[in-house]
């Protein structure tokens, strides 16, 4: 336990060791997003950073003031791109992060955690939280507690995301598609029944695992790379099974799965997670199909308020997307340090030459206007 001017700070190495009045602070925090609950980061250390021990250190780091809990922070500490490097308890399957905070908070309050996690990080030369909610207080809060910490503190792009707000029913919100959508779904559905096709909606364990097995079947067959670790889908679907979260959407022809998409609704929200087509059935178009009854599902049935792509600016989003907003990280230096201040070195000097250049035209107020100016993410494809 570490103690600040009255501030205490527990440092504990995975969820099922927190306190009860920690976990109860990161379930409010998942009212917001799944991603800040103790079920998701549990998972992530279970199938991600526990698979290479000597690599990560995880850290949840549990402030409290006058015995109430004031802030959970996820991190982990591993080797960067400047050396010994602490960061946030994420990698490339997380589409937000925010550490669990309490309300009424200021950014002096988690001065203590900050210190603390940078006690802990013996010499560490950056800092990084990846990906944030740039409008979220979460964000705000930590970026001036880094720089009241000593830090030096910079924002950065991440990705785009790709969101529909949800004010009308399925019928409504399909007229307002573009007519080679709505005509690609009215054509394929048709040649699809006939072709033996039928569409599959998986909730719960009832068929959870045979789901599973045809989704890995199908993602076997997509143009997607391996799974570099390979229990974490799986697992998410099982607990997200669990939670009464998982909508797994599966294409069959026959017996043969062709296409699969996993959404997670929870909270007034549908999260697309995953989704692959096996590419020798693309001219059938069993990925739109299943994006439509997902759709339509999420939208009459579950009633959410928004739907979410999550990660990046593939251009197929746009056709089922109406905005777009931006995800973003932290980056903060410690001018202490030898590696902390090359670091900082290189961060001024790209801004420098980012000013430099000259300045594209702006992005319209409708993104997806544009939206082939906008770069794309590693795994996009989706056009069946």
């Amino acid at each position: 336990m570490a103690n600040d001017g009255g501030a205490s700070v527990d440092t504990f190495a995975h969820v099922s060791e927190l306190p009860a009045d920690a976990l109860a602070l990161m379930r409010r925090a998942e009212q917001q997003h799944i991603e800040f609950g103790p079920d998701w980061f549990a998972h992530l250390i279970d199938a991600v950073y526990a698979r290479e021990p000597d690599a990560h250190q995880v850290r949840l780091q549990v402030l409290r003031n006058d015995g109430r809990v004031l802030a959970v922070l996820p991190t982990v500490a591993q080797t960067g791109a400047v050396g010994r490097e602490i960061s946030a308890l994420s990698n490339f399957y997380t589409a937000i992060y925010a550490p669990a905070l309490a309300e009424g908070l200021q950014a002096e309050d988690l001065l203590p955690v900050v210190r603390a996690m940078r006690r802990a990080g013996a010499g560490a030369a950056a800092y990084r939280f990846a990906p944030m909610d740039p409008a979220s207080r979460e964000f705000t809060l930590l970026k001036r507690a880094l720089g009241l910490s000593g830090l030096s503190v910079h924002g950065y792009f991440a990705f785009g995301n790709w969101y529909q707000p949800v004010r009308q029913h399925w019928a409504d919100y399909l007229k307002d598609r573009s007519s080679q959508v709505r005509n690609t779904i009215k054509r394929n559905a048709r040649t699809f029944a006939a072709e033996g096709g039928r569409l599959e909606l998986v909730r719960d364990s009832e068929r959870l695992e045979a789901g599973i097995a045809a989704y890995q079947a199908v993602y076997a067959q997509s143009w997607k790379v391996p799974e570099p670790y390979p229990d974490f889908v799986p697992g998410l679907i099982r607990l997200c099974a669990r939670r009464g979260w998982l909508r797994l959407g599966v294409a069959w022809l026959g017996d043969k799965p062709v296409a699969a998409q996993i959404w997670i609704v929870a909270n007034g929200r549908a999260d697309i997670f995953k989704l692959a087509y096996d590419e020798a059935y693309k001219a059938l178009a069993p990925g739109t199909l299943l994006t439509a009854l997902l759709m339509e599902h999420a939208i009459d049935v579950d009633r959410v308020s928004e739907i979410d792509y999550l990660i990046g600016d593939d251009a197929y989003k746009a056709a089922w997307m109406s905005q777009r907003r931006e995800r973003c990280g932290l980056v903060a230096y410690d001018p202490l340090t030898l590696r902390g201040l090359l670091g900082l070195a290189r961060q001024t000097a790209g801004a420098i030459r980012r000013r430099l250049r000259p300045q594209a035209a702006p992005r319209p107020d409708n993104p997806a206007a544009d939206s082939k100016a906008i770069p794309r993410d590693a795994s996009p494809r989706p056009a069946a």
